[in-house]
């Protein structure tokens, strides 16, 4: 069975092929820049890249020209080897806690929930309806962000507002990279041959979100109604007062959205920092004696201890904590700083097992607490184990 997962930005389109049958990918690419100048298209199969500048109108077209080189690069003989196309969807409020069969009503529901994502669900849409097209009798199946964390209850996701904001708005916390998270548990899950685990994941990249884990289902997590909230992160503020925001609108002369502008795109590590988005590049100015960087990287690694301690609590333990994500996968010093923070748990880091990058590793010690592992996150695999899932169901 070969399966698509797609990832649908509002200029952009990345996939991943999937030979099902032995759950590896096939190929993979990013088409870029759709209804812009300069757009183009990447893929990668059998250790070959192929890149060319090529003119895509809308996501209609880049979806033909990425079925159409499928076939010409040899990739698959034709279109009917295509079994199923699952789609990455951010928001599905608190409606969808699990992935779904693509119909109208879904299409809908992304559109009518737009105002809680409206970067992605709209794009997300594009995706869905330009696979429609070409594709018209290939099942899809939409894999939400959200989802995974349905399972949080209210003590947890509502905010001390007044209720009726809830009622009437639907504003409290959702959370987010869903996927991940819930990939995260499954392999855990796997290595430790238990399903009774109290895990706290961390999916640390340019975003970056923490989330408790018992018996493979959220108990909380730090992103709340937007991904903006939780730990300090690449340009994101992380959780602020929200009393900053007028403040600095009268300072400033902003408006509301120019100052949230600010907290999503200046401000976390970059805005600390002064110097970049990126933990390699801050810890290289702190490692030259950058006192900003310095104190981007202490702030930051406390921001992620911060909530770890939390779940910690709320859990009543940890069995096991997991890095993930660009930063948690492939920072050492990053994970070093953590876990040196959470000394005072009884928690203990191999500083050689730690130097690692990339890779599924236990990287604590044999006399910590709780065990620590860093695992690559796959969200794409996520996506197409749902897809087959959903479509073995509907026959």
């Amino acid at each position: 069975m070969k399966i698509i997962s797609i990832n649908t930005g509002s200029s952009s389109l990345k996939f991943s092929l999937f030979n099902m049958d032995k759950e590896e990918v096939i190929a993979s690419g990013l088409f870029e820049r759709i209804g812009l100048e300069g757009s183009s298209y990447t893929i990668k199969f059998n250790g070959e890249k192929i890149k060319e500048e090529i003119e895509l109108a809308n996501h209609t077209d880049a979806v033909k020209v990425l079925l159409e080189k499928l076939i010409s690069l040899n990739i698959i003989k034709s279109l009917e080897e295509i079994n199923g196309v699952g789609h990455r969807l951010v928001h599905g409020k608190d409606k969808y806690s699990k992935s779904v069969l693509i119909t109208d009503e879904v299409v809908e529901d992304l559109m009518k929930f737009k105002d809680f994502a409206p970067l992605h669900n709209p794009a997300n849409v594009l995706g869905i309806n330009a696979f429609r097209e070409v594709l018209r009798e290939v099942p899809m199946v939409g894999v939400f962000d959200t989802a995974f964390h349905q399972t949080m209850k209210q003590e947890e996701y509502l905010y001390p507002v007044p209720y009726e904001w809830y009622q009437n708005y639907g504003v409290r916390k959702y959370g987010f990279h869903g996927t991940s998270h819930r990939y995260i548990t499954k392999k855990i899950s796997q290595e430790l041959k238990r399903n009774d685990l109290k895990i706290i994941s961390c999916h640390v990249g340019n975003g970056g979100s923490i989330t408790a884990i018992k018996d493979g289902k959220c108990v909380d997590t730090s992103m709340g109604f937007t991904p903006l909230a939780g730990i300090m992160m690449g340009t994101r503020s992380g959780d602020v007062d929200s009393s900053i925001i007028p403040y600095v609108m009268e300072q400033e002369g902003l408006n509301a959205s120019e100052v949230v502008d600010a907290l999503n795109k200046r401000s976390g590590l970059l805005g600390i920092s002064e110097k970049s988005s990126d933990m390699r590049d801050v810890v290289a100015g702190m490692e030259e004696g950058d006192e900003k960087c310095r104190l981007a990287f202490d702030m930051y690694t406390r921001k992620v201890t911060n909530y770890i301690a939390q779940y910690y609590v709320l859990l009543g333990g940890a069995d096991v904590i997991v890095f993930t994500a660009g930063l948690g996968e492939n920072s050492v010093p990053f994970r070093r700083k953590v876990c040196e923070n959470l000394a005072c748990l009884g928690i203990k880091l191999d500083e050689k097992a730690n130097n690692c990058m990339g890779e599924l590793r236990k990287i604590s010690a044999e006399d910590s607490s709780v065990l620590v592992y860093t695992i690559p996150t796959d969200e794409e695999l996520m996506i197409a184990e749902d897809t087959k899932r959903i479509i073995n169901e509907i026959g």
